[in-house]
This record gives structure tokens, C-alpha cells and sequence, in this order.
């Protein structure tokens, strides 16, 4: 892949990652499914344990989704949560024509509702992404967050 390719490529896969998290914050099912693989693997093990304290601020967070078809996000917006997430940095490897990987430094909170037993909920740490190319698109094909710090309040 020459120069202009892998910019290119480094830039929808950048667009893809931002339509992920706006699809998320705002409930949009069809769009995270849009940036999906089909059958991509989705782990959100331990995605609101912090590490340090080992406590789980969201048990009900602990799946491993297989397919984009399995994506929904009725979930959090049915219980009352608004989330909204940052990325900051990409470290993002083409490894051949179609497939890349990627690691997203970011911050995210989620917003509970008054029946909580806190308020916000805010996790930093990383995205780990695998990327392909299909039918000329970008799409996650599998992802795994890796926390460094949980806290609430």
C-alpha cells in the first residue's frame, strides 16, 4: 500500500471510530452497526472495573457481543444512562490491504439515573481494534477496552 493509500485508509478507519462513538452517545443502533464487521466480536469484559480497586461499577456491562446484528442500544438508553465518550489518540497500523489495527487512548462517562447508587461514572484507558476492509469500507472487526482508572461519584 502506497503512502496516499494508507493515509486514506488510516483516515476512514479515524471516521469510522467517531461514527462508533457518536452511534453510542446518541442510541443510534444503525449507525454502530454501519462501522461494524459482521461478524465482529464486541468484548466489553471488565469495561467499568477499575483495576486498581477491582470493583465493577456496571456488572450488567460484562458481554462479549458476536456480529454486528447482535448491536443494540436500547439497553443503556432504556435504563436512563446517557454516555458520552472521547477519544484523544489513535495509534492505527495498516497490517495489509484490508486489515489494520488500532488503539484509542479515551475517556468516557455515563450518566445514571437518580435510582443509582452514583451519579457519573467515568473511565479512561484504551481501545484495542482490529480493523477490515469490505465492499471498500472500514469496519471494526473486533474490540476489547482496557481500563486504567473507573471512578464514580
Amino acid at each position: 500500500m502506497n503512502d496516499a493509500a494508507c493515509a486514506k485508509a488510516c483516515e476512514d478507519i479515524r471516521t469510522a471510530k467517531a461514527r462508533y462513538f457518536r452511534g453510542v452517545d446518541t442510541a443510534d443502533s444503525e449507525l454502530v452497526r454501519g462501522v461494524l464487521a459482521e461478524d465482529c466480536v464486541l468484548d466489553y469484559m471488565g469495561c467499568c472495573t477499575d483495576p486498581k480497586t477491582g470493583r465493577d461499577y456496571f456488572p450488567a456491562m460484562n458481554v462479549v457481543m458476536h456480529g454486528s446484528a447482535s448491536w443494540s442500544s436500547e439497553g443503556l438508553a432504556a435504563m436512563g444512562i446517557v454516555s458520552v465518550h472521547h477519544s484523544h489518540n489513535s495509534e492505527i497500523i495498516i497490517t495489509g490491504e484490508t486489515t489494520a489495527s488500532a488503539i484509542w487512548s479515551m475517556t468516557d462517562r455515563l450518566f445514571m439515573p437518580p435510582s443509582w447508587d452514583y451519579k457519573v461514572m467515568t473511565g479512561y484507558g484504551y481501545y484495542h481494534e482490529t480493523y477490515e476492509k469490505s465492499g471498500g469500507v472500514w469496519r471494526i472487526k473486533t474490540l476489547r477496552i482496557q481500563r486504567l482508572r473507573v471512578e464514580a461519584q
